[in-house]
This record gives structure tokens, C-alpha cells and sequence, in this order.
């Protein structure tokens, strides 16, 4: 919790100053009713107090002017609001690789599946683009909010030779751009945006992995990566198994690189569960909310436990 206003948090010394006070007066009617020796006579010139309960009504007036003291100060709480907009594209690999079945029923089958599952998390404000690529990068659904078209993208996909990670985010970025500048004014700012990259292999083809870091860089466009399939899968290719780990460093060296975060997904569980946190990361901020009102409801309410506890101890309010 923060404070808008905390300069008025000092109100907090009068609350204290008032304790102070009141420890103080309590004190001396000790002192000065101690020097009575006839305990007849004192109870004739003293007469009982509600003891306990009159502490008790003062302790409530403390609290609910502690309680409104925060209020004044203006405290707020960090609250998640969905984007208003903004555009991500999803690069999902299809070279041969992908149909390794270390993922069941295989890498390209579960990927398909979970990206399902991430396109029907993204808030509905948010544009979605679907790109697929293995030798080169091809845009098979440009950013959009028909989420039927990237579902349909998805279950269309097909494996191919190669692995051109590099041209998928050049060819996202491309994307990106040329949406951007379709949909934004003249002189306005571009909504944010974010590349999803699924991939289980070394880049093999096309322009290198750096260049294209760079260029997300350079378009302040941060790219999460999934380093899909485990160390030990294999697919068959001309009669004998070829081995095929996902590329952990590679991926992980992109993401960090662009400020976007990395993951690792071994099954189709484990995959919805990434997509799901890139999802939320993506389709949500967080700004400050005003919660003062709280306060000022909660002090109230205490303020007037204090009057009715005056009001039936003692038959006055002071």
C-alpha cells in the first residue's frame, strides 16, 4: 500500500500527542486520589467510575482518528485493470523437430492445443497475429481481434524443414509495424507490444538470432520465449532416431535480452500454464487505486462505537 498524500500522515503525531495526554491525566488522579487515608471517606468524595470501560471508549475515539488520519493520507493498493490495447504476435516453430512425441501426442499436437488455450485468455481488447515458420517466417493471421481466424491458423498448421527463429521475429516486428501504423493517428504514440516465441531447436536458416535482438530492441518490443520439448527427444528421419533437446540457452539469451521473460514447458500442462502467465502479463497493468474511502467508512463506523459506548456507560458523550 502507498500513500498519494503521506504528508498528512503527520496528523498521526496529534493522535499520539493526545495519548500522551490523556496517559498523563490518568496519572495524576492516581497520584491525587492516593493521598486520601479514609477509604469511607474517599468513596463519599470519589465516586466509582466505569473504570475499564471509560479507557475503552477513549481507546475507540484513538483508533477511528488513526483510521481517518490514513484516509486524509490518501492510500491506495496496486490493482490489476486490463490493457486498454495492444498487439502480440504468436511464433509458433514448425520444423520436423516438432513432431518429436516426448510431448503427447507430440510437440507440434500440444502446441497447437495450449495456443488455442492462450488466444481464448488474452483479453478481447487486445490484437493477436499468428505466425508460423521453419525455413522462412510466414504471417498466417496479421494482428487482429477475431480470435475464430487465429484459432483456424493455429489448427492449420504444418511442419517443414528448418528453423529460421531469427526471421520469425523480424517478420513479427514487420508485422507489428505495419499494424501500428494502420491503426494509429497521426503524431500518436503505438500501443505496446509483445512477441510470443515457441521453439524447440537451434536456429538453422535465415538472418541471425542477434540481428533480430537487436531489432526488438530497437522497436522496444519485448519477445517471451518457450523453449518447448525436453533434452532427450528424438524423431525419426530416413530409418534412424536424430536427436533433438530444445535449445534452453538460445531462448533464454533472446528473452532477457529484450526484457520479455523465459520459459520451459516439457508437457502440454505445463505449456497452457506458461501461456497462461504470458497471457496475464501481457493483457493486464497495474496502476494505483484511491482506498481511502475504506478508511474513512472503517474510522466512521468506530467513531460511532465510541459515542454509543459513552452513551450507555455514562449516559453522555463526554
Amino acid at each position: 500500500m502507498r500513500f498519494l498524500s503521506p504528508a498528512y500522515l503527520l496528523l498521526l503525531l496529534g493522535v499520539a500527542v493526545l495519548l500522551a495526554l490523556y496517559i498523563a491525566l490518568q496519572l495524576r488522579r492516581t497520584r491525587y486520589v492516593a493521598r486520601f487515608s479514609n477509604v469511607e471517606l474517599l468513596g463519599s468524595l470519589a465516586p466509582r467510575r466505569p473504570g475499564w470501560r471509560r479507557h475503552l471508549t477513549f481507546a475507540l475515539l484513538l483508533i477511528a482518528l488513526s483510521v481517518l488520519s490514513i484516509g486524509v493520507a490518501r492510500p491506495s493498493s496496486a490493482v490489476r485493470v486490463p490493457r486498454d490495447r495492444a498487439t502480440v504476435m504468436l511464433d509458433i516453430d514448425v520444423s520436423l523437430s516438432m513432431k518429436a512425441t516426448d510431448v503427447l501426442p507430440s510437440r507440434l499436437a500440444a502446441a497447437q492445443s495450449a495456443g488455442t488455450s492462450f488466444v481464448q485468455l488474452l483479453p478481447r481488447q487486445i490484437n493477436l497475429g499468428l505466425i508460423s515458420f521453419a525455413k522462412s517466417a510466414s504471417v498466417l493471421v496479421p494482428p487482429t481481434l477475431d480470435r475464430t481466424s487465429v484459432k483456424q491458423g493455429i489448427k492449420s498448421l504444418r511442419l517443414a524443414n528448418y528453423t529460421a527463429i531469427g526471421e520469425a521475429i523480424f517478420t513479427s516486428l514487420q508485422s507489428i509495424q505495419i499494424f501500428s501504423e494502420a491503426q494509429a493517428g497521426k503524431g500518436a504514440k503505438p500501443p505496446p507490444a509483445r512477441i510470443v516465441l515457441l521453439s524447440d531447436g537451434y536456429s538453422t536458416y535465415g538472418r541471425s538470432v542477434t540481428s533480430a535482438i537487436a531489432a526488438a530492441k530497437a522497436a522496444h518490443v519485448e519477445v517471451s520465449t518457450i523453449a518447448f520439448g525436453t533434452q532427450t527427444g528424438t524423431v525419426e528421419q530416413e530409418g534412424r532416431l536424430v536427436p533433438v533437446p530444445a535449445d534452453d540457452n538460445a531462448l533464454r539469451t533472446i528473452a532477457t535480452s529484450t526484457g520479455g521473460s523465459f520459459h520451459t514447458a516439457a508437457s502440454e500442462e505445463q505449456l497452457k500454464s506458461v501461456y497462461a502467465d504470458i497471457g496475464s502479463q501481457i493483457g493486464y497493468t497495474t496502476s494505483r487505486r484511491d482506498i481511502s474511502w475504506r478508511f474513512f467508512l472503517t474510522g466512521l463506523l468506530v467513531l460511532f462505537a465510541a459515542g454509543g459506548a459513552a452513551m450507555l456507560w455514562s449516559g453522555r458523550l463526554v
